[in-house]
């Protein structure tokens, strides 16, 4: 078993283990206040930071264990980040729903919720958490239900970053009509990291759909590669959380 595997069947247990009915949540996540533009805040003419409240990684063990994600925030905002990515993973990123919260409400930016999306009643916690948008992972998704998530969070007006790792996902993502895809450098059954998968794919990918590069990114050649291979955005983690100022970490990504 590979720690994808572990991890997603720790989540589908966790998705038939939820007794509540899909209904009154839909209902509920409908009435929420209305969502930030998340992807629409992708779109500018400068390279994107998606910026990451990450505490830990199976891969990596402890990042950050006692960040403090309203203050990491407001350092990402004031760095020039477009938007956020916060993990709400616990057992395996050390994630917290409360963490998600706080970055919003610190921040003022659109907020991506990064877990393993899998159902219904997920979409609508993220919705009713205060998320703007969601991470559907293609690798973890059949078409069909890749394709009622996702019309369920464009129902509540959330943006999904559809995320892929070689050329059959980016496929996928394409035909579902993702709006957004994301190439994920990370190989989530080893969590090695390919620096080119992103170059490489780039050229898959349309150009009315946003493009963001994800994982292995740490620097501004980084930034700049990603940048030039047709790039929209970045999402960045590890070494933004690891920065000793957070805040010139954005800002010099998104000057590459």
């Amino acid at each position: 078993m590979t720690v994808l595997d572990e991890i997603v069947a720790h989540h589908r247990r966790r998705v038939g283990d939820d007794p509540r009915l899909p209904g009154p949540l839909v209902d509920a996540a409908r009435s929420a206040d209305p969502p930030r533009p998340f992807v629409q805040s992708l779109t500018g003419p400068e390279l994107s930071v998606i910026a990451e409240v990450k505490r830990r990684s199976p891969s990596k063990g402890d990042i950050a264990p006692d960040l403090d994600a309203g203050s990491l925030a407001e350092a990402y905002a004031a760095g020039g980040a477009a938007c956020l990515s916060v993990l709400t993973d616990e057992r395996f990123f050390g994630g917290l729903m409360s963490d998600l919260t706080a970055a919003r409400a610190a921040s003022g930016l659109p907020v991506l919720r990064k877990d393993f999306t899998l159902s219904t009643n997920d979409v609508c916690d993220a919705r009713l958490a205060g998320a703007d948008a969601v991470l559907l992972i293609v690798a973890v998704l059949d078409y069909g239900p890749l394709c009622e998530l996702m019309g369920l969070a464009h129902e509540l007006a959330m943006g999904c970053l559809v995320e892929a790792h070689d050329e059959r996902e980016i496929e996928t993502a394409i035909e579902a009509g993702a709006q957004m895809i994301g190439v994920n450098q990370r190989d989530l059954a080893d969590f090695s990291v390919d620096p080119e998968r992103a170059v490489r794919l780039a050229k898959l990918i349309p150009q009315d759909v946003v493009a963001v590069a994800e994982s292995g990114i740490s620097d501004p050649a980084d930034a700049r590669r990603a940048a030039d291979a047709g790039y929209h955005a970045l999402l960045v983690g590890e070494a933004l959380v690891r920065s000793a100022d957070p805040a010139r970490a954005v800002r010099e990504l998104r000057c590459s």
